[in-house]
């Protein structure tokens, strides 16, 4: 589904990704771990269009996509929930979801706005308002809600917990187990190393912009020096 060969990123004279390379298959499920400041926000950013790499390539299906503009990732597939959520405070819930939609890149729309709704009830009990209205867990639930409306053949999650009460935290990890059993790739960062080895099939540990650690994500739980050495945990 995605192949990552290579890739050097700068913001401004600061050399971020140094020379990263991975490959995501379809249906699978992927953790990227690393600590603060390490290029995990700035490789996604990266393979969504959003900072042009210097060096390197991304092949999404065999085609090579390097630097397209964010939107046309979108509509090759990509789903993205970025840090910080980015919901549109001044629309309601329903519009928010609404003006998402749209099918598939093979077509389909099995992902309406009543099956999200069943996804997080939260949200149909709050459709009429509006997003500043929502407290931050109910604005994670809305943008991977809104995230789904477009149909994703990949979801990438950047902090996918972060800051968020235990509670909601465990809905947020309930929901993304659902979204990697429905076939849907994912894509998630989130600084709870044991949640994202639990649901990811794969895992990929960043230290100064260059990938230090992979493997399957089971093999790497059961491994604490590793986890101790580049996460400190």
């Amino acid at each position: 589904m995605l192949q990552v060969q290579g890739l050097h990123t700068y913001l401004g004279d600061s050399h971020i990704l140094r020379g990263v390379d991975f490959t995501l298959p379809a249906g699978a499920a992927l953790g990227l771990l690393g600590r603060n400041g390490m290029g995990k926000t700035t490789l996604i950013r990266t393979l969504m269009g959003y900072l042009p790499p210097r060096q390197g390539q991304v092949h999404w299906f065999g085609d090579e996509v390097t630097g397209q503009p964010p939107e046309r990732m979108a509509r090759r597939g990509i789903g993205y929930v970025p840090e910080g959520r980015g919901i549109f405070a001044n629309l309601s819930v329903r519009e928010n979801l609404v003006m998402a939609a749209r099918p598939g890149a093979d077509g389909q729309s099995t992902w309406t706005l009543q099956r999200v709704l069943d996804t997080f009830p939260r949200l149909a009990e709050r459709l009429v308002h509006g997003g500043q209205q929502l407290s931050g867990g109910e604005q994670q639930m809305l943008a991977i809600g809104r995230a789904l409306m477009t149909h994703p053949r990949l979801l990438i999650l950047d902090e996918a917990t972060e800051g968020l009460a235990p509670l909601v935290v465990a809905e947020i990890w309930r929901v993304i187990a659902l979204i990697r059993a429905s076939g849907i790739s994912t894509l998630v960062v989130d600084r709870n190393i044991r949640a994202v080895l639990s649901h990811t099939d794969q895992a990929l540990v960043m230290e100064k912009g260059r990938i230090v650690l992979a493997g399957a994500s089971a093999e790497l739980a059961a491994d604490p020096a590793a986890m101790a050495q580049y996460l400190g945990v």
